[in-house]
């Protein structure tokens, strides 16, 4: 009998029509990538199904890496057994066995893919609850809202007996949706915001705009540092390091004060916008919650999208506040995202930004500042280029 094996399932959206085995490859490699450390693990592949054989690799460990494979639906460690009937019988009381503690209620649920075995399913749902009964004194049957749920997955060549179906991070498989530019600050929002573009298929790169010196070299570690966490859901994750001083602080001196946001909102992605060209990309994906502040108002996020011709993905568009930092703290962005390092977003608030701006008021502005677009193509051509890993002790790598 051997309690060394996982049973893994893959998400349905990932396994229609013809794009079934493009999707499962890309899981796998993304199994290959995060079970590294890993070497005793063997992959066993099923259709729709795979199977990790532990090799003495410990079982905690390996579930936390799970959570970083998007497009896996769920996972069972399970105990495995043959099929003569004493065999499954004693795999259903070792898997009572290992609980913290005994549930009050229970089912046995019974799959018979090999239709060898003498009894039915629900012969041998009573079976072996009946041996579940008989071991635990005080349990009850409840078939429909059980405390615990066996189940016992009789296969061609063995059995599988399993009671905890752990969820998985779902989505779709990295880079299966293609490439996208993220618009990372330092803040809560736009982490989880590449967390949720990531589980919907896509690679990202990340673009993070700097104004050395009103922004301190902490606050770029912090940036670099977020980036790391995102990279353990992928890899490796490039970061382009924006030099964004000189358009602030002349936007700054020449705009109208309640427009600077605005109009920097705007040059930031036109810059993600030509970023994104150089790298294949096809979407700009951004923390913006509808609402949160000022240029995040409605005609505030109208104007500023106005500035880009990419698709702008917004995946925290409707959610509250507390559900983006629920999903920061999952996924372990929040404690670097709370670090008191401010960016440039923050550090140049005017004190009244408008909420409501007019688009011809905002180009005409901009018609007024030829500079602009030279200054932009400037901010491209310095900006600087990394590849982050995770769990590297620095940043290294310089794309060329």
């Amino acid at each position: 009998m051997n309690k060394q094996l996982i049973l893994l399932r893959l998400g349905e959206l990932t396994l229609k029509g013809r794009n079934r085995h493009r999707f499962e490859a890309q899981v796998l490699q993304q199994l290959k990538r995060v079970l590294q450390p890993y070497p005793a693990v063997t992959i066993r592949q099923e259709f729709g199904r795979v199977y990790l054989e532990l090799g003495g690799e410990p079982l905690n460990a390996i579930r936390a890496e799970l959570l970083k494979v998007f497009g896996l639906h769920s996972f069972s460690p399970a105990i495995r057994c043959g099929l003569e009937l004493p065999e499954m019988e004693a795999a259903v009381l070792l898997a009572m066995a290992d609980l913290p503690q005994p549930p009050k209620s229970f089912k046995i649920s019974t799959r018979r893919v090999n239709k060898s075995i003498p009894l039915d399913t629900y012969e041998l749902n009573r079976f072996f609850g009946g041996a579940v009964l008989r071991e635990y004194e005080g349990l009850t049957v409840d078939v429909h809202n059980p405390e615990l749920e066996i189940r016992v997955e009789i296969r061609e060549k063995e059995t599988l007996v399993f009671s905890e179906v752990q969820p998985g991070p779902g989505g779709f498989p990295l880079g299966s949706n293609g490439r996208a530019m993220l618009m990372l600050s330092g803040g809560i929002d736009s982490p989880v915001a590449g967390w949720l573009a990531m589980r919907k298929g896509l690679r990202i790169e990340a673009v993070h705009f700097h104004s050395y010196p009103f922004t301190s070299e902490r606050a770029k570690e912090k940036v670099i540092e977020l980036t790391r966490i995102l990279a353990g859901y992928a890899g490796k994750i490039t970061i382009h390091l924006v030099p964004f001083t000189d358009i602030q602080t002349r936007l700054k001196q020449e705009c109208r004060e309640n427009l600077i946001i605005t109009l920097m909102r705007r040059a930031m992605f036109r810059i993600t916008e030509q970023l994104a060209g150089q790298r294949a990309a096809h979407a700009i994906v951004t923390g913006e919650s509808l609402g949160q502040v000022a240029s995040q108002t409605l005609p505030s996020l109208h104007v500023i999208g106005q500035a880009a011709t990419l698709p702008l993905l917004r995946p925290l568009i409707t959610m509250d506040k507390e559900e983006i930092i629920t999903i920061a703290a999952r996924i372990g962005t929040l404690p670097v995202s709370n670090l008191p390092y401010e960016d440039c977003c923050t550090l140049f608030v005017p004190k009244n930004p408008s909420t409501n701006p007019n688009l011809n008021v905002v180009v005409r502005q901009e018609q007024w500042m030829p500079w602009l677009e030279e200054a932009i193509r400037t901010a491209v051509e310095n900006t600087e280029k990394l590849f982050i890993y995770p769990n590297q002790a620095e940043e290294t790598d310089y794309l060329f």
